[in-house]
């Protein structure tokens, strides 16, 4: 994960999180609360439609804190990516162990193991662009032509580059920054900016089709 990006986390940081591995429980609870709005937004996210009835994006988050804490002393030997992707990191691999404990899914979609770059297959990215988008339509109002233009959406972004869509999800969709995204998806930080204007005009113009389309129907 280089892309030529600078030092991930800085000396003062670094030192908070020493003194948290320490034992100073009160700093470890102030570093993990300034990141918790930017998980919560990457579970709502991510997680599938299927479990938001069973379970709370909160309840996620406190279970990765749980392990963050089990962890901090593994992460400070070997820091080498920075603080909030490391804890992005563990909450989506929390996130595919519940997947497969509450669905059952042992293949493919959301429950594959989580690699260390962070980032989702083609499946779990389409699969949640889709689903998010098609929840923010306040109308049509019928299921069916929701589920339509929900099927035909994930069916576009399928054909999109998956580099491009990987960096819309995570740009768009989760409130990554440009360097970070850049540094998960390992591209210089110019590249990644203009692979997400790309990305967002891609996107512009699949909705539009996708509107269109089943307005036809």
């Amino acid at each position: 994960m280089n892309s030529g990006n600078t030092s991930p986390n800085s000396r003062e940081l670094l030192d908070a999180l020493h003194r948290a591995a320490a034992g100073d429980q009160q700093r470890w609870g102030h570093l993990l609360v300034e990141h918790r709005d930017r998980l919560r937004k990457l579970v709502s996210f991510r997680m599938s439609p299927v479990l938001t009835s069973r379970l709370d994006p909160s309840d996620v988050i406190q279970e990765t804190f749980v392990e963050a804490s089990e962890r901090l002393k593994e992460f400070l030997d070997n820091p080498r990516m920075p603080f909030f992707l490391w804890l992005r990191f563990l909450t989506q691999q929390k996130l595919a162990t519940l997947h497969r404990h509450h669905l059952g899914r042992a293949k493919r979609n959301v429950n594959r193991e989580v690699s260390m770059d962070g980032h989702g297959n083609s499946d779990d990215t389409s699969g949640a662009i889709a689903a998010y988008l098609a929840s923010q339509w306040s109308g049509p109002s019928h299921a069916a032509m929701r589920h339509e233009r929900q099927a035909l959406l994930h069916q576009a972004l399928e054909q999109m580059d998956p580099t491009d869509r990987e960096i819309l999800a995570l740009r768009h969709f989760e409130g990554l920054s440009n360097s970070e995204a850049a540094l998960l998806l390992n591209l210089k930080i110019s590249a990644a900016s203009k692979r997400y204007i790309r990305a967002l005009e891609k996107l512009r113009q699949i909705l539009s089709h996708v509107t269109d389309s089943s307005s036809k129907a």
